[in-house]
């Protein structure tokens, strides 16, 4: 995973709430669990049988197999070593052997023309692919048995399982394993510019899962189309909470780029876990959701929590299942959330806006009802129904005897189909968010330095690579082209009781230099002592909104600090513009 943000699609089939054999409380496991997998949800009589579950037994014999490719191949499973060699050509030979139709596309932009792995299963209106992906290479720092063996390995056997049960497919399912997502999407960016415009258009979405198994993670679905909202159904189904991250980047990201609704789907990477999230799912706060991130413990079987992965091996099941097989409805629609969670005080309201869609067929009426509201939380429309395609105003309102914390509210439209989206709704705790608002002094850079702290040259009315993405000023860190460390920082206290705490920047990054695969010029944001993220020559972009969540700094005074590094030659520069550190 390589530390963006998502949008939309459409979503199908149908799903009615049953009970699960996997225990609905938090998912941090011992890495040595190992639960035989899950029941699936009860689904209607349109399906032509329920989908298989997922044993996680046979998920973790995948990643024992990662984890010797890499332990006989220098410890690693990087793009272009013979340990990602190995990856792809196991992931190939069970995947024919099951059945499937197996394209080996060599992406020549890869280090060492590594190879995709796209297998299709046979059947299903092509004109209406689904499609799921992972990454199959590592870091050269480790065997990347989370980042991502974890999705290769679940993606993988539920693959087999579908193979295996030889359903009547109504749509077409696709899978893909990329090479080089680590030097920056490299192969999925190959693949996508491979298709035509008609074969964009035939996917219907893509979901990408990237770290699933994360050892202090949670769970995390970024994306509104359909496979995103099936993974919901299946997390509400067995009483398991869905947030959306803030952390980027993946294999998605090439999808979306080309117009094609995609989500990426993680327990999380290097971000800390906050308080809030430790009551959802168990865990460790301020720790990271994987301690071993693009390190040389990521590895097996003690950087995997096999709860996590059992989970997800068993949510993907159930989204590609659903989504592909059976007979669907000769009229459907979609229902999604737009925003999917909101935070008030109590005695406060919120809003959000129940969007509906055609998915085959004509329209059709869809009524809208909501469950899941705590005492003293109620939940009205307007209006009550729909004609699909058309939307509604969801209002949440809140007394002052609801209890703080957070719940998970269902929204369920009703039609010829049922469907779900699912509204986290936390309430904050008594006496509100006192001293809520924008706390970075000069965010703009506009006012000569202070109260920030630089090093000379780094804040100004600067131009060429530096310039500005608003106003006259920014801060520019780097573009000397020899050996050089600056630093720009600010000191700000977060006050306690809030639900939100946002750090934003635009950040815009140029280079010289010609490498794809290192580092040579860096620059790391960190806020105290836990560093957010890194950015290189690797990453050049123009001004990108980058953002973090800083909950679990509420109550302390930390400096926030950004240190740009180049070597000897060949100038990086990191612009830096419109910061803001927004509570709420």
């Amino acid at each position: 995973m390589r530390l963006r943000t998502v949008t939309a699609g459409p979503a199908l089939a149908v799903f009615a709430a049953a009970t699960l054999a996997l225990s609905a409380q938090p998912a941090a496991a011992s890495p040595g669990v190992r639960p035989s997998g899950s029941s699936m949800p009860a689904l209607s009589a349109s399906l032509l049988a329920p989908p298989p579950a997922v044993d996680v037994n046979n998920v973790n014999g995948h990643l024992q197999q990662l984890q010797t490719f890499a332990s006989n191949n220098g410890g690693n499973r990087a793009t272009g070593t013979a340990g990602h060699t190995a990856t792809t050509t196991y992931l190939q030979q069970k995947l024919q052997a099951a059945g499937f139709t197996v394209t080996v596309q060599t992406c020549t932009t890869c280090n060492g023309s590594a190879k995709n792995i796209i297998a299709d299963w046979p059947g299903g209106n092509t004109s209406n692919t689904y499609m799921f992906g992972a990454h199959s290479d590592s870091v050269s720092a480790g065997p990347g048995i989370n980042d991502d063996g974890s999705g290769t390995a679940t993606l993988l056997e539920a693959a087999l399982q579908l193979a295996a049960n030889n359903p009547t497919m109504t749509n077409h399912v696709r899978f893909g394993w990329w090479a080089g997502e680590e030097q920056g999407l490299i192969g999925s960016k190959f693949y996508v510019n491979s298709l035509t415009t008609a074969q964009k258009t035939a996917i219907k979405a893509y979901g990408t899962f990237d770290m699933v198994a994360s050892t202090n993670g949670g769970y995390f679905v970024t994306g509104t189309d359909a496979i995103a909202g099936k993974l919901r159904e299946y997390f509400t189904s067995i009483s398991v909470p869905t947030e959306t991250s803030t952390e980027c980047c993946s294999d998605d990201g090439s999808f979306r780029n080309a117009g094609i609704p995609s989500s990426i789907n993680s327990t999380g990477a290097s971000y800390t876990k906050t308080s809030a999230q430790v009551s959802k799912w168990g865990g460790t706060a301020g720790k990271a959701y994987d301690p071993c991130y693009h390190k040389a413990c990521d590895s097996y079987p003690s950087n995997i929590n096999s709860t996590s992965l059992g989970r997800w091996a068993n949510a993907e099941e159930y989204a590609l299942w659903t989504l592909t097989t059976g007979t669907a409805p000769a009229n459907d629609f979609s229902v999604s959330l737009s925003p999917s969670a909101g935070a008030v005080t109590p005695g406060s309201s919120a809003t959000a806006t129940v969007n509906t869609a055609t998915t085959s067929g004509g329209t059709q009426t869809v009524t809208l009802t909501s469950s899941g509201a705590p005492a003293g939380v109620s939940v009205s429309f307007s209006p009550t129904s729909v004609t699909s395609g058309g939307s509604s105003t969801m209002t949440v309102t809140t007394t002052t005897a609801a209890a703080p914390g957070s719940y998970t509210i269902t929204v369920t439209g009703t039609g010829s189909a049922v469907h779900s989206a699912s509204y986290t709704l936390t309430l904050t705790g008594t006496g509100g968010c006192a001293g809520a608002g924008q706390k970075l002094g000069n965010p703009g850079f506009e006012t000569a330095t202070t109260p920030w702290t630089a090093s000379t040259g780094v804040i100004g009315a600067n131009t060429g690579d530096g310039s500005p993405r608003t106003g006259t000023r920014d801060a520019w860190l780097g573009g000397y082209g020899a050996t050089r460390t600056q630093t720009l920082s600010q000191s700000v206290t977060l006050p306690t009781g809030c639900s939100l705490y946002t750090l934003s920047f635009y950040l815009k990054i140029s280079t010289t230099e010609t490498t794809t695969t290192t580092q040579y010029d860096k620059l790391t944001v960190q806020v105290g002592t836990t560093t957010l993220q890194v950015f290189s020559n690797l990453n050049v972009s123009a001004y990108t909104l980058r953002s973090y969540d800083l909950a679990a700094f509420a109550g302390q005074t930390v400096t926030l600090k950004f240190t740009g590094t180049e070597d000897s030659s060949l100038k990086s520069s990191f612009v830096i513009d419109d910061t803001a550190l927004t509570v709420s």
